[in-house]
């Protein structure tokens, strides 16, 4: 198979700096899309990727899911994009495509396993497949999506995981108008549910640790924000929320929300706590309450929430660096030092 050599930014070891490096792309076939990209979003899962966190991370590993660009080549087969088009990569670069929940176009929960955009078995070139901190990319037609041409492409780019997490759930909570949602944590994927439920139609109360952000969730939008270290605050709240969509990866506790669920209420998770999470069988026996999870979204869903995004004219606050500084950008990220997203101007690459 013929392919190319292009710049990008990884890592050889889980202690080990990102650096540049050489990598190999593969020339597109029939089917495929290349993508230069412009703009790629920092997500705490690179990180914990990098370094290794969750175990199972081959080296050398070139991370970044949230991908936006123009589109510079097409296969002989390709029908859904032209050279010139804006388009974005997610998480999602292949699956199965034949089981049940590829069919259902859930191809997050595809049986045999999907295709990850960095750190999974890559089907044409062997090794593994190599994220967006990088030139370009070469991406089936099929998983690659059309950004909406009002939103800017670098504030946009975080959706493509950030979005797609937060709106999934939301959506199949059947958050609406009227609705009582509320957000744990305001993040990179807090402050985006935030927008997301507003659009929807939420009554949306954020809880927070931090006094400083209490001020920021109004101005993201949020009707009310609550201190969750504030034990008044807390003990003050009745039981009236529909959904609670849980973004926090750091151990807590969710007795506290679960609590504050109406009848047939959810605490939804979607942040990646390292530890396990204790619950009190009467917090959820106790007015039919459920605690669960979700985790990104297929790649229809992805284009809705886009679709949805630009209906609606949500983006991420974002900081923008240069790929230069992204080993200091990831110090800040694991002290959660930055509002919200951190954005990589992909042009740096090329200095």
């Amino acid at each position: 198979m013929e392919t190319k050599t292009v710049k990008a930014y990884g890592t050889e070891a889980a202690d080990a700096p990102l650096k540049l490096m050489s990598v190999e792309r593969r020339e597109v076939l029939p089917n495929d899309v290349e993508i230069e990209i412009t703009f790629c979003g920092i997500c705490h899962s690179d990180l914990h990727a990098a370094k290794n966190d969750w175990g199972g991370s081959n080296y050398p590993l070139v991370p970044g899911h949230e991908i936006v660009g123009k589109v510079t080549k097409v296969g002989e087969s390709v029908t859904k994009f032209k050279v010139g088009d804006a388009a974005g990569i997610g998480c999602i670069v292949d699956s199965c495509r034949e089981c049940e929940y590829c069919r259902e176009g859930l191809e997050q929960f595809c049986v045999p396993g999907n295709t990850i955009v960095f750190g999974s078995p890559d089907k044409h070139l062997g090794g593994q497949t190599i994220g967006g901190y990088s030139e370009t990319i070469v991406v089936d037609e099929n998983y690659v999506l059309k950004m909406p041409d009002n939103l800017d492409p670098a504030t946009a780019s975080p959706l493509l995981c950030g979005g797609i997490t937060t709106y999934s759930p939301l959506k199949h909570w059947k958050v609406a108008k009227g609705s009582k949602v509320g957000i744990v944590g305001i993040g990179g994927l807090g402050h985006l549910a935030i927008k997301i439920a507003k659009a929807m139609g939420g009554h949306v109360t954020v809880f927070t640790t931090s006094l400083t952000k209490v001020a920021d969730a109004k101005n993201l939008g949020a009707d009310a924000a609550v201190l969750s270290t504030d034990k008044e605050q807390m003990k003050n709240l009745t039981a009236n929320f529909n959904v609670i969509l849980d973004t926090v990866s750091a151990k807590h506790d969710v007795n506290e929300y679960l609590r504050l669920l109406k009848v047939d209420g959810s605490l939804v998770l979607v942040g990646l706590p390292s530890e396990a999470l204790p619950v009190s069988a009467s917090n959820i026996v106790h007015g039919r309450r459920s605690f669960s999870g979700s985790n990104i979204g297929g790649i229809e869903e992805t284009q809705e929430m886009l679709d949805f995004c630009g209906e609606h004219n949500i983006t991420a606050d974002i900081e923008m660096i240069r790929i230069q500084d992204i080993n200091e950008a990831y110090e800040r990220l694991e002290k959660s030092d930055v509002k919200y997203r951190f954005v990589v101007d992909m042009a740096s690459l090329k200095e």
